[in-house]
């Protein structure tokens, strides 16, 4: 049986490996991203999207540095090696992500990823367009 910690375990495998074909089977259709600093993002669909976009303008690394479980929650606190910090709310049911909820400061993100606030404004004006929420 995979726990909400092995989902995560294998979404931070996925997505420090760019699978964008793994991570999407990590979610449910109707799964909700809510990356706090943008607002939620509902579907698999459009998170793939959201994914597709920051993959192709940033170069992201997951290291976990704590990872917990309640019941059909997992959270995962990270850093990367550029001196970013999070963390992400996972619920998960029947081994899929239902609902992700995540925490970072992105004018950090924007500065350490070397993207000008233009093209992070137009990075979220797609985002906003993706959303279904």
């Amino acid at each position: 049986m995979m726990t909400p910690k092995d989902v995560v375990r294998a979404w931070v495998v996925a997505f420090n490996a760019d699978d964008l074909i793994a991570l999407e089977q990590l979610y449910g259709e109707d799964a909700i991203n809510h990356q706090v600093a943008y607002g939620p993002i509902a579907g698999r669909e459009a998170i793939m999207t959201m994914l597709r976009m920051d993959f192709a303008r940033a170069t992201m690394v997951c290291v976990p540095e704590a990872l917990f479980e309640d019941g059909e929650w997992a959270i995962l606190e990270w850093s990367d090696p550029l001196g970013m910090r999070g963390c992400g709310f996972f619920h998960v049911i029947d081994r899929q992500i239902v609902h992700q909820r995540g925490y970072f400061d992105r004018l950090a993100f924007y500065a350490a990823q070397g993207i000008g606030l233009d093209d992070a404004a137009r990075a979220e004006a797609a985002l906003v367009a993706a959303r279904q929420v």
